[in-house]
């Protein structure tokens, strides 16, 4: 009996941690990015091509630690960033490869710069220019200490 339950829950704990792939910096840095003029903005922008391992998480559940940044004073936009706030991608240090957009499904208690892991389902945009490249939808996410 002890060898059923134990054997249940290996393949349980098994099917959890395949459920979630955990990301890193590094694997969001395999990117290339071209210019590409969009009309309705009458401007040039980079354009993504996102390499083949990052192509096959669309829409697949992810993790990724870094540093939350809360920027819009009105709390509807959400980043979280490989930096802190004083050295984030907006201040020039890093391309658009080091910030991650974040749409929570329910309400957070993360602070700018607090140090955070957050799982979402990632959604890659190549087109609205309105958007990051990387975006958590449906996220939610904890403190690290």
């Amino acid at each position: 009996m002890k060898n059923k339950f134990f054997t249940l829950l290996i393949l349980t704990i098994s099917n959890v941690a395949i459920g979630q792939v955990n990301l890193t910096w590094e694997d969001l840095a395999q990117i290339n990015y071209t210019e590409k003029y969009f009309p309705s903005y009458d401007s040039n922008f980079l354009y993504p091509d996102f390499s083949k391992h990052i192509l096959a998480l669309q829409g697949k559940e992810v993790s990724l630690t870094g540093y939350f940044l809360d920027i819009d004073p009105n709390g509807k936009l959400f980043i979280l960033s490989k930096n802190p706030m004083a050295s984030c991608f907006f201040c020039g240090m890093g391309g658009p490869e080091t910030a991650v957009e974040i749409q929570f499904k329910s309400k957070h208690n993360f602070k700018t710069d607090d140090v955070v892991t957050i799982t979402g389902k990632l959604k890659l945009n190549k087109d609205d220019v309105m958007h990051f490249n990387y975006i958590l939808t449906e996220s939610s996410g904890f403190h690290l200490e």
